[in-house]
């Protein structure tokens, strides 16, 4: 932590104007005795802290409610994402993630300081990419990144099938420039990645080509589309596209939320989606998903949303 900033923070005083405003602890960087100071004079807390941009150097790490391997995972930061860093208890660090403002702790050592990183050029759009040490696919394999990772790719190698990333190369096919969406079948690219996505486990709290949960699927997808998304599905139900009319017929991209739950439509009765059920990746038709809720809940559907 950068001691004078934290020094500074603690000589200053804050005063609340009025009751404490109602705030998600997912995305809001509060704790019973810390928060971010971004939140002072909003929300009380005994230390407000400046967080020290922080940029993911592992390939993946998993996001939980508390510091320690053994608690309940709640998302997950990918490679070259930036993490905003309020303090480190032992050998985990506590912050929220750039992408989309989500609070939690991860392993310190995960992390490094962005001025040490240099800055992610390119999105890994594959399902999975390798970092080969020569630009030659015969050569050997320095590590491997899962979709929606982020790395910093320099020039192309003679052959042009490779970019030059860090000590490694990546193929061109296996990656995309961030701002430059993937487009595979036309208008919508959203199901066609989706479909990429079949098989892959499901992972409570993932959101990666590795393993991912239902709004992680979702968040990952649209992102490589150019879409923001939030990370979870009453979040995302909230803020993402247009509510489609009752008798109106789905489309090829369309999300349907259930409680709790989020698919993205194939055509007009398929649905793929990240599901406990199957515990992976899978393709069903609509009315065996609607079917399995209607035996729990009275409201199967919450919404039919259309992003375009």
């Amino acid at each position: 932590m950068d001691m004078k900033a934290a020094d500074n923070i603690g000589r200053t005083k804050f005063v609340l104007h009025g009751p404490e405003d109602v705030f998600d602890p997912r995305v809001t960087a509060h704790r019973g005795d810390l928060a971010d100071v971004s939140l002072a004079g909003k929300l009380f807390a005994p230390h407000y802290a400046t967080p020290m941009p922080m940029r993911c150097a592992a390939p993946k790490a998993l996001i939980r409610k508390q510091g320690g391997k053994n608690h309940e995972a709640i998302s997950e930061l990918l490679h070259g994402e930036d993490f905003s860093m309020l303090d480190v208890v032992g050998d985990w660090a506590w912050g929220y993630c750039g992408l989309d403002g989500y609070v939690g702790y991860l392993p310190v050592h995960a992390l490094q300081h962005q001025k040490k990183t240099p800055q992610p050029t390119h999105l890994i759009s594959a399902r999975a990419a390798l970092i080969f040490v020569e630009p030659d696919f015969k050569s050997g394999v320095m590590k491997r990144l899962p979709m929606g990772a982020r790395i910093a790719c320099g020039e192309a190698s003679e052959c042009d099938n490779f970019l030059k990333t860090g000590k490694g190369f990546v193929h061109v096919r296996h990656v995309q420039q961030i701002g430059a969406p993937v487009v595979f079948d036309g208008s919508n690219g959203s199901a066609a990645l989706a479909e990429q996505m079949v098989g892959a486990p499901y992972l409570w709290g993932g959101r990666s080509g590795d393993g991912l949960d239902c709004s992680g699927l979702v968040q990952m997808i649209l992102m490589l589309t150019g879409v923001d998304s939030p990370r979870d599905t009453d979040q995302q139900m909230a803020a993402l596209g247009q509510d489609i009319a009752d008798g109106e017929d789905l489309r090829r991209g369309d999300l349907v939320f259930f409680p709790n739950h989020v698919g993205l439509m194939i055509d007009s009765e398929r649905i793929v989606h990240a599901n406990s059920h199957w515990m992976q990746v899978s393709i069903e038709r609509l009315t065996d998903v609607v079917a399995r809720f209607a035996a729990t809940t009275d409201q199967p559907i919450l919404a039919r949303k259309r992003l375009s």
